[in-house]
């Protein structure tokens, strides 16, 4: 791999250009601020910054290079922290951000491979060239946090805390799904030792948790997963990660809308179809269209293009409000707890328990949208750490809470697999508690839907910034501080696939590329931990390819070992040795290439090579079919990427400077 020259060339220069400014700033010559000729990119003058006075026309081109004069300096990109301020004090509440001028080679359309047919045919003769240059370019950590930020128009408010992150995290995990998916697992695969299975998962996704963090500390933008997969494997696995990261969260989104209506359904005692519209002439699948679905989601976009800090307070009251709900069915169900009902513990084996935490570990999923607000986040280093794990620790307690209060209701062979609490507290005289469980079922899926749109605008909005999609996906809102364009666009495309159907055939398919992109985060994470260009050796490097290949193709048969039934544990020890061995070199064989700045993951190689290993387990759990729609999907993307996002990205991986204005961002709120 290879760091893109573009961005070595604009970081060496603006660190030229900083250190200009500060000796102007020595000399009594105050801020200055840039002017570049559209056509050469060449400085033509510097005057006094005042944003609202045209430049003089007499004054005289200035050879020297373009300079990047707004940026942030990379002091601060560590810690993801906003650019200095200017001489001189800011309005009360304000502070600097950054503006873009999107005229000339700037947009996406105008780029070198846009400008007529006959540049896109000689773009498309070049694609073989171009897709190993973007295979094999890594984005720089420096240009990521700042260049790319600056693509938006101006900055997102720094406004979160380390509360509104844990409640962020909260809200996007506890849905809906967890009064389901306990019952029918008790019943199913695990019995009483659900409780374990629901253990097992949590701590499989508390490793991926780590993973994230670690990142969201270091890469503080918007991209989450998509960022750090830029920085660490390149444009083209990070471009491939991001489709299948915005189907997820708009099918997920889909999915979750139309359950919306269905338990407002057993609010009322009535069936969900009747709340529904049939549509004859439509094909079956299609033809239950979901108007209040669509109406839950506008109610949901507008709450999220107002403000990140309203939507958090919301978020807030709305995910306290579930808590207390989930804390009433614990108390009420333990008033009635029958400890007999726990004397078979294991009734279906090791085997169940893990079968189990399989399809479990899907109730975790959804805190990689807490990720994605690192840019708004007013100090990363600290309030990332204690969100995200926070969350994920009073998320696990919960889970395993309400397993256990629900098994010791209810016998195991007796608990009814669509509707495990309702009809549980029915058995012990309480009908009116139905109505409570359903009541926090909605409320548990109104904040997934509103974390998951905050997620996925902000995952298209750094997407934008890359022009693998169109650059206006990119702008943030300088009124509210939003990516209000692609929060409206992600919302509009769930809204319509929510009106037409529940898309049951597509859930597998949501759980391959959950699990793939974390999989591919936690090798994300060795590579960073193991490989810095320019100083680790060929030989270390070798090394690490090597365990990495031994430590993921364990996994792999591991996973399919699990798939096949493959009876006894000899295979199964095979597979733990080598991947011990090639974790346990790595460890003691290979150095350390980086150290986080500030918070990392403990024990490495340990805990990433182990996240490795449960998410490719995991994946062996999914049915063929799945695999065959997700291989479809990712084909699609390829086809865009080669046709389009692979040219777009190329041409702005070589605009040496961006045109750039300074801009008020507003009040903080």
């Amino acid at each position: 791999m290879h760091l893109d020259p573009a961005s070595v060339w604009n970081v060496r220069r603006r660190q030229k250009s900083e250190r200009m400014v500060a000796q102007k700033e020595e000399d009594g010559r105050g801020d200055r601020r840039v002017h570049l000729d559209p056509a050469s990119k060449r400085r033509l003058f510097t005057c006094p910054t005042s944003l609202s006075e045209d430049p003089p026309e007499n004054y005289k081109l200035d050879p020297s290079p373009p300079l990047h004069s707004c940026l942030p300096s990379p002091t601060a990109s560590s810690r993801g922290s906003a650019p200095p301020p200017p001489a001189g004090d800011p309005p009360e509440g304000k502070k600097r951000g950054i503006k873009i001028d999107r005229s000339n080679s700037y947009k996406m359309a105008e780029g070198k491979s846009f400008e007529s047919l006959g540049s896109y045919g000689r773009a498309l003769m070049q694609t073989g060239s171009r897709l190993m240059d973007r295979v094999t370019a890594r984005s720089l950590e420096d240009a990521e946090i700042n260049e790319m930020r600056a693509r938006s128009g101006c900055e997102m408010k720094r406004n979160l805390s380390w509360w509104d992150l844990i409640w962020f995290g909260i809200g996007a995990v506890i849905g809906a799904g967890i009064f389901v998916l306990t019952g029918q697992e008790a019943k199913e695969s695990a019995g009483p030792a659900v409780v374990l299975s629901f253990v097992v998962s949590g701590v499989s996704a508390m490793l991926s948790v780590f993973c994230y963090t670690e990142f969201a500390v270091e890469i503080p933008v918007a991209g989450g997963s998509f960022a750090y997969l830029r920085v660490e494997l390149g444009d083209f696995m990070a471009f491939i990660a991001g489709g299948n990261i915005l189907l997820e969260y708009v099918i997920g989104s889909a999915a979750v809308a139309r359950a919306w209506t269905s338990y407002l359904a057993t609010l009322f005692n009535s069936r969900p179809d009747n709340f529904r519209l049939h549509v004859a002439s439509l094909p079956e699948d299609y033809s239950q269209l979901d108007p209040i679905a669509v109406a839950v989601i506008v109610g949901v976009c507008v709450a999220a293009v107002m403000s990140t800090k309203a939507t958090s307070r919301f978020n807030s009251v709305a995910s306290i409000i579930h808590v207390v709900i989930l804390l009433f069915i614990i108390v009420a169900g333990l008033l009635h707890a029958d400890p007999a009902n726990l004397k078979n513990f294991t009734p279906f084996g090791s085997r169940g328990i893990f079968s189990s935490a399989a399809v479990l570990f899907f109730a975790y999923v959804g805190f990689d949208a807490v990720s994605t607000m690192a840019e708004e986040t007013k100090n990363p280093a600290r309030d990332i750490p204690l969100g995200l794990v926070g969350a994920m620790s009073i998320t696990t307690a919960a889970y395993c809470l309400l397993a256990l209060t629900l098994c010791l209701m209810v016998p195991y062979q007796k608990i009814d697999p669509n509707a495990p609490f309702s009809v549980a507290f029915e058995s012990v005289g309480m009908d009116w508690a139905k109505y409570i469980v359903s009541f926090g079922a909605l409320k548990g899926m109104t904040t997934v839907l509103l974390v998951s749109s905050v997620g996925m605008a902000r995952y298209l909005t750094h997407i934008a910034r890359t022009h693998m999609v169109p650059s206006f996906f990119a702008d943030v809102n300088p009124k509210t501080g939003t990516p209000v364009k692609a929060t409206v666009a992600m919302l509009t495309a769930t809204a319509v696939i929510a009106l037409f159907t529940d898309l049951p055939i597509l859930a597998n398919l949501l759980s391959i590329a959950t699990l793939f992109i974390f999989m591919l985060v936690a090798v994300a994470l060795l590579v960073r931990r193991y490989y810095a260009s320019g100083e680790t050796t060929p030989a270390a490097r070798n090394k690490l390819a090597a365990c990495l290949a031994t430590i993921i193709g364990s996994s792999v048969v591991a996973a399919v070992l699990w798939a096949t039934n493959v009876s006894g544990w000899g295979w199964y020890a095979a597979v733990a040795v080598a991947w011990g061995a090639a974790t346990g070199y790595l460890w003691v064989g290979v150095p350390q290439a980086r150290k986080p700045k500030v918070w990392g993951v403990p024990m490495v190689p340990w805990l990433p090579a182990m996240s490795v290993l449960i998410n490719v387990f995991l994946l062996g759990s999914i049915d063929g079919k799945s695999y065959v729609r997700f291989s479809v999907w990712t084909g699609l993307l390829l086809l865009y990427y080669f046709f389009f996002g692979l040219h777009a990205s190329y041409d702005m991986a070589r605009v040496p400077v961006m045109k750039t204005t300074a801009l008020e961002e507003g009040s903080k709120g």
